[in-house]
């Protein structure tokens, strides 16, 4: 009687293809975490840039209504209390707003909860002039 040489997968071959597999998996489950997080600071990097237009705009419209460029004081109350606090689009942010003969800069910082251990994210600086009449 011939005895045939044994084919197939051993139970050691076995655990390590497992172990193979759920290592790459374990991989990729840590980049779609990772680009779930870059999503979301990349969605308040836009409402962030959202809001400095809109002070921008408002700034335009206290120029056309008063022919002369508005202060930061007279703009900011009304920004902020549409764009931040609870409630609001940005809950855990905070800004300024200062300006010198129609030159504007608003600064945005937040809280992003989501950056790894040892990030830290700057804050947004948005400049821009009106025209003097």
């Amino acid at each position: 009687m011939q005895r045939h040489a044994q084919s197939g997968f051993t139970l050691l071959e076995a655990l390590i293809a497992v172990l193979v597999l759920s290592i790459g998996l374990l991989g990729v489950a840590a980049m779609q975490l990772r680009a779930l997080q870059s999503a979301h600071m990349g969605y308040q990097r836009a409402v962030v840039s959202l809001a400095a237009i809109d002070a921008q705009e408002k700034a335009w419209a206290g120029l056309a209504s008063n022919g002369a460029c508005p202060a930061a004081g007279d703009i900011q109350g009304d920004w902020m209390g549409q764009w931040f606090g609870t409630g609001r689009v940005m809950t855990n942010a905070g800004s300024s707003f200062a300006s010198s003969d129609c030159e504007y800069t608003v600064s945005i910082e937040w809280q992003e909860t989501r950056f790894s251990i040892g990030e830290t994210g700057d804050a947004f600086v948005y400049q821009f002039r009106l025209p003097e009449l």
